[in-house]
Order: C-alpha cells, then structure tokens, then sequence
C-alpha cells in the first residue's frame, strides 16, 4: 500500500522576515541596546538630582558609561574615582562610599534603585517592546 502525500508550507519568507526583526529587536545594537542606554541615563540624571550639594564635588562626579557589542549591552553609573573636593582635597568616592553606606537620604545610589527603579525598568521595557515586530 502506498500513500501519496503532498505537504505545502506557505508564509515561511514572512516568518524569517519577522525572526530577523525580533533578534535585531532583543539584540545589544537594537532594541535591547537603545532600553540599556535609556535606563542608564535615567539613572545617572536621578541620582544627580538626588545627591545632596555642599560644595558639589559629589554631585558633579557621578559618572555613567554605556558599551555595547555584538553580542552585549552594558551601562553603569558610578562616582568618577579620580574627582576631588577642592575644600578637603578628599576624593569623592570615598565620602560618596560613606553616604552609601551611612542610609537614608544619603544613599544616592540604593534610593536611585527604590524610588526610581521600576519607572527605569518599565521605561526600558517598552523601548524594547516597540522594536518587536508587529
């Protein structure tokens, strides 16, 4: 007994197309990318607005750096290490370390991730979502 059977196989083209849409969409130079960047700028600008100012030195070294590649995407906000209080001549980081650890009002950094965390998280979120593919 034989069976003759014919298979068809429509929209494979509209798949790929959509495929490759969705990697470019979650990959560190599209989609996923742009959200890091976003989500690294927005903590780097509220943790400036939260730091309290004497004579600004901390506020004015908060730093933020974003890398991306093939194959990553990266973003860190932290106190430049070489930037000096011109009063004490202390580096920054070390009393901006204290603060962190001192709590409260002063911990720039742990608020930055409590108060505006999820916003930065949805924000990012929604980046991504609007490079999927519709």
């Amino acid at each position: 007994m034989s069976i003759d059977l014919a298979l068809t196989i429509t929209g494979i083209q509209e798949l790929q197309k959509a495929n490759a849409e969705m990697m470019r969409a979650i990959s560190p130079r599209g989609g996923l990318g742009k959200a890091i960047k976003e989500g690294t700028q927005q903590a780097h600008r509220y943790a400036q607005i939260i730091t309290h100012v004497d004579t600004g030195t901390w506020k004015a070294s908060h730093r933020m750096d974003f890398r991306e590649a093939d194959t990553s995407a990266r973003g860190e906000v932290y106190i430049d290490p070489y930037s000096v209080n011109p009063q004490s001549n202390i580096r920054a980081i070390v009393y901006a370390g204290d603060w962190e650890q001192w709590g409260g009002e002063m911990a720039v950094y742990e608020r930055t991730v409590n108060e505006r965390g999820e916003r930065i998280i949805r924000d990012m979120i929604a980046i991504i979502q609007r490079a999927m593919p519709t």
